[in-house]
């Protein structure tokens, strides 16, 4: 198995079932010292999810435990749009996509249908955090 840190549309379980992604041992995670930003350029969805390097900060998501990083690789347009990376996830090595610098544009917003697939993922995140990304497209 091979564990992967989802912080942005794949906190919803039935987009990762759609997508024929095979996993197990779902549960809540958190990877310090990133934060969540909506940088990274996306035609069809605006804006979308992607996690940068900032001292202090926490990104909320979820471990997932997957079969294969193949399908994944092709939804998430990597190695083209995303790399993926290995960091640590409260002591757990997982794969994480980070969104690749000619995609990143700074003052872009998701669309409100994008950013639901995240609203999918509350019971794993903290009602603080849940709160802080349901209000994005307010801020």
């Amino acid at each position: 198995m091979i564990n992967y840190f989802a912080y942005g549309s794949n906190m919803d379980q039935k987009r990762m079932i759609d997508r024929g992604i095979i996993f197990h041992n779902v549960k809540s995670a958190k990877l310090y010292n990133y934060e969540l930003k909506f940088n990274k350029v996306s035609i069809k969805q605006g804006a979308v999810a992607n996690v940068e390097y900032k001292e202090g900060s926490i990104v909320e998501g979820m471990l997932y435990s997957v079969e294969s990083l193949e399908l994944l690789d092709k939804y998430e347009g990597a190695p083209k749009h995303y790399s993926r990376i290995i960091l640590n996830i409260e002591g757990i090595d997982a794969y994480v996509y980070v969104a690749n610098k000619e995609y990143i544009k700074e003052g872009l917003k998701p669309k409100q249908e994008y950013l639901n697939h995240l609203l999918e993922g509350k019971e794993y995140l903290s009602e603080e955090y849940f709160e802080k990304l349901k209000n994005i497209l307010h801020d």
